[in-house]
């Protein structure tokens, strides 16, 4: 009787931090980061001399994303840089502006440099629904879901790539 009780009594505690370990998991702060934004990430291939980081904490008890993207040695004038959702090698719709000069960005997009680093704080009044893909506007839980996942990309558009120069894949496994 006494061994069951210890079963028993391990399997809760156990139980108890698998339940806590999930909580932690959905809230709390988790940094994420993109590998090399080069052209060769781009769909199709773009030959570059550019490139860039990413790198970005999400914030689910705040429900916040604070990023910082760099680059350098664009071929082309900066226009845009963005999150999309997509799987590596696809390409996705808009969930996120990082930087516009183009004015189409929500209030608050910062202007991007034509090479340097870009930073700012977004909450879910900043996410975009791309598309028919199923990521609703401003449903952090999901885009922060997709972000984890490995399932969006960051990528930097100029005047002579306008669908894009550089690109990575985010907190791909």
């Amino acid at each position: 009787m006494r061994k069951r009780n210890v079963t028993v009594a391990v399997v809760l505690v156990l139980g108890a931090l698998l339940v806590a370990s999930l909580a932690v998991a959905s809230g709390g702060k988790r940094n994420v980061r993109a590998g090399d934004l080069i052209g060769y990430e781009e769909n199709p291939d773009i030959s570059t001399v550019a490139m860039g980081s990413f790198k970005a904490t999400l914030d689910g008890d705040a429900q916040t994303i604070a990023y910082e993207l760099s680059y350098t040695g664009l071929e082309g004038t900066v226009q845009q840089a963005h999150i999309h959702f997509a799987k590596r090698a696809v390409n996705g719709g808009i969930t996120l502006f990082l930087c516009s000069n183009l004015g189409n960005g929500p209030a608050g997009t910062p202007t991007c440099p034509q090479e340097g680093t870009v930073s700012r704080v977004v909450g879910a009044a900043d996410i975009l629904a791309p598309g028919t893909q199923g990521i609703e506007a401003g449903n952090f839980a999901e885009l922060a879901a997709a972000i984890r996942n490995g399932s969006t990309y960051a990528n930097v558009h100029s005047t002579k790539w306008p669908s894009g120069e550089i690109r990575a894949q985010i907190n791909d496994r």
